[in-house]
């Protein structure tokens, strides 16, 4: 099967007016239900030309650095390369992946705040020089091993300091940038900017005042180092919706027409990630085994009917050792969707999902309302591109999720028109008739 994430031949549909995303996904469920029942992704690549106009529109001024580590499939990758953007990797193979597509080094950044000291010698091989830096120790090691190393500082700012317990928060704070710049000055490193970084969990917007304002401060300091400062990284955590860009850079737009003015030289750049990648993938999985259980013994957070009614509790071939690994640090940003067509009356029950683990961490969604399910039917979770494709856990053969990918005829005359071409994409490229027909002749997936 063509599309895992390690496969470069992986193939795009090309969707005529008359097929839609869930046209795609209905002819992969009857497919799956036919050869067994793996969950898969579908891939909308056509969302992602759109999140780049829509940056395009509304941030023209930064340039983003797309995170590789959200999503490192190789159709986003090249999809994203040919778009232009730049990347920010945090591994030798993050950059490996990216520079086989072409990307220069000057628009790759190494953005791990714990580098590996074998890494940061690849980095200085293949010729990545800008990284990111927040400790004297860090910048020892870059010393050593990274001669044309070009660090940005990475501070840390309010939404990040002094956290939530367990997070892991990084940027060093604006009182110990001093002693910071002073080690630099001392291992003869070159610090040219600065970095911060804002989480998406922020809601905030306010909060890139202070850290703006900090930044400049940290670039008046370093220029009494003697430092030419000539980048600023205003981290990642954009949502992806349109409301939330334009209201962060209504905050930002005028603080940066004055502390980091379009003439001062000061190349402003960005870390989408999830921005990019999120909405355009969805994956459907199967119901693989069903409980009955009295409504008195979900959980403390689900609330009480006080009726009769059963509860179900429901097992999905892929959970949090697969492509829900996200959820086991953040909250789900989804809403399970039922496949199958059923009646509007039809009642509804208190259900819990579950990842195919029995492992007590691997619960997907706490409770929700469902109709009651069989096993065998399917669900489908939206805004699944970001974080959900890592090496899976090694649990009872569990099979990692094939991954369709698809564009609209539209989308691809958009991506023509604006002069997006990649040789190694455009073979890839194959029309899909209006009419899908389910049959395994007709239908366009690919056997290897």
């Amino acid at each position: 099967m063509k599309g895992f994430i390690d496969d470069a031949n992986y193939f795009i549909g090309l969707l005529d007016e008359g097929t839609n995303l869930g046209n795609v996904i209905d002819n992969y469920v009857y497919e799956h239900s036919l050869t067994g029942k793996n969950a898969f992704f579908v891939g909308d690549l056509g969302k992602i030309v759109k999140k780049h106009s829509q940056w395009q529109n509304v941030v023209a001024q930064i340039k983003p650095f797309y995170t590789v580590k959200c999503n490192s499939t190789p159709a986003v990758l090249e999809i994203l390369a040919a778009l232009g953007t730049g990347f920010a990797c945090s591994s030798k193979t993050e950059m490996a992946l990216v520079q086989e597509l072409g990307v220069s080094p000057e628009n790759i950044i190494y953005i791990s705040p714990c580098k590996q000291v074998s890494q940061i010698k690849y980095a200085a091989k293949v010729g990545v020089n800008i990284m990111t830096c927040d400790s004297e120790v860090e910048l020892k090691k870059i010393a050593r091993n990274h001669p044309n190393a070009k660090v940005l500082l990475h501070i840390a700012t309010e939404d990040n300091i002094g956290g939530e317990e367990g997070n892991m928060k990084f940027g060093t704070t604006l009182k110990n940038c001093r002693h910071v710049l002073e080690c630099a000055k001392e291992l003869d490193v070159q610090i040219i900017g600065v970095k911060f970084h804002i989480s998406s969990a922020c809601k905030e917007s306010q909060v890139y005042v202070h850290a703006l304002s900090d930044a400049r401060c940290v670039f008046d300091m370093a220029g009494e180092f003697g430092f030419t400062m000539n980048m600023l990284d205003i981290g990642g955590g954009f949502t992806g919706t349109e409301f939330q860009l334009e209201e962060v850079n209504h905050v930002i737009s005028p603080l940066l027409d004055v502390y980091f003015p379009e003439g001062s030289g000061i190349k402003i750049i960005s870390e989408p990630g999830s921005y990019y990648v999120s909405s355009a993938f969805t994956l459907a999985v199967n119901i693989i085994a069903k409980k009955v259980v009295e409504n008195d013994k979900f959980s403390s957070g689900v609330e009480k009917t006080g009726s009769d009614e059963p509860a179900f509790v429901y097992y999905m071939n892929d959970g949090v050792y697969g492509s829900f690994a996200s959820k086991l640090s953040e909250d789900l940003n989804t809403i399970p969707e039922v496949h199958k067509k059923y009646k509007e009356d039809e009642p509804l029950f208190t259900s819990s999902l579950w990842g195919p683990s029995c492992d007590e961490l691997d619960q997907i969604v706490e409770n929700c309302l469902l109709p009651e399910l069989n096993v065998g039917d399917w669900l489908i979770f939206d805004n699944m591109g970001a974080d959900s494709f890592h090496e899976p856990s090694a649990f009872n053969d569990f099979q990692r999720p094939a991954i369709y990918y698809m564009m609209s005829f539209n989308d691809w005359y958009e991506m023509q028109d604006a002069g997006i071409t990649s040789d190694t994409m455009m073979k890839n490229f194959f029309f899909v008739p209006s009419c899908i027909q389910l049959s395994q002749e007709d239908s366009f997936s690919t056997e290897a």
